[in-house]
């Protein structure tokens, strides 16, 4: 596949495809091919340490210094990193400016939902949004945070609803506008002995078997869990990990565990379970829009309006 030959002359890129250069950039960014693979790209390990292997063959030049733990750019990586990125940064540009001279209607919208915080609010707004633009059909996709800012920052998404990371880095070159913040509660079965309370301390909380979203998919859930404990000498211990929130709530209903979730759960499960207040107050949380930087397209920005407007009954 020929590759901007003004931007990599005398390399010969008949081979190599904007595939590599996405994953090689990924890994760059992230310093870690685990990572990479499973939070941003969602490839598996061995599949994209193959492809970093067999660009670095077809260059003829080692592009990363490998550790246990971890990858650093050599020198020719920190050149041939720059040179991809503006490679990926062009051609996204050049489709979008073809697609614009073409004339071409935008007909789908592509959104990342957070369905247990917008079930409430999302009829209404895709009512509000398809009155507004009649011709374009939003397309909502239920997934984890990482896939998420993945396709956001890919262009399989036009925009996502989410709970940004704790890192701020992980939103490099996208623009998260923050629209409310929810509450952190401590979730309880209905005859849990905490039921009976309206608050409980993080270190009585944190004495208690916890219930939590799987690693793999769900890497951010243990850095909040972990950032809200960060002063209790106790710290929670997981007992059970699901890879969905229905699963989390049905363990929680059960009298597994408890679980940390926020305020604007509270519909989801009735009166089968109860929501804590936390003593300390933990730190609130954000939920907002995620985009792409730059101006967005009429059917993306109308979108944005109209969730503004919802995302406000819930503040």
């Amino acid at each position: 596949m020929f590759l901007a030959s003004g931007c990599m002359a005398g390399i010969d890129s008949s081979l190599m495809e904007l595939r590599h250069l996405r994953y090689f950039v990924a890994v760059a960014e992230m310093e870690n091919v685990s990572r990479a693979a499973t939070q941003r790209l969602y490839v598996s390990q061995p599949s994209l340490s193959r492809q970093i292997r067999d660009l670095e063959e077809e260059l003829g030049v080692q592009l990363l210094e490998r550790r246990a733990k971890s990858v650093s750019l050599t020198d020719a990586g920190r050149a041939f990193f720059e040179k991809a990125r503006a490679i990926l940064k062009d051609t996204e540009d050049a489709v979008a400016t073809v697609r614009a001279l073409g004339g071409k209607r935008e007909t789908e919208l592509h959104v990342g939902d957070f369905p247990l915080t917008t079930a409430r609010l999302m009829p209404g707004l895709l009512r509000s949004y398809q009155k507004a633009m009649p011709k374009v059909r939003v397309k909502l996709h239920d997934w984890a945070v990482e896939k998420n800012i993945a396709g956001v920052r890919e262009g399989r998404l036009q925009l996502a609803i989410i709970i940004p990371p704790l890192k701020s880095n992980s939103l490099d070159e996208l623009n998260f506008e923050e629209l409310l913040t929810v509450r952190v509660c401590l979730a309880v079965s209905s005859n849990h002995p905490f039921a009976r309370r309206k608050s409980v301390s993080l270190a009585d909380a944190a004495r208690e078997p916890f219930i939590g979203l799987m690693r793999e998919e769900y890497p951010r859930y243990k850095e909040y869990l972990d950032a809200i404990f960060a002063r209790v000498n106790d710290k929670p211990r997981i007992v059970e990990e699901h890879d969905g929130w229905a699963g989390v709530f049905s363990a929680v209903d059960a009298g597994t565990g408890v679980a940390i979730v926020s305020d604007a759960f509270t519909y989801a499960f009735g009166n089968r379970i109860k929501l804590l207040r936390l003593t300390p107050e933990p730190k609130r949380v954000p939920i907002g829009i995620l985009t792409r930087k730059g101006r967005l397209s009429p059917a993306a920005e109308k979108f944005c309006e109209c969730a503004r407007e919802a995302l406000k009954t819930l503040g």
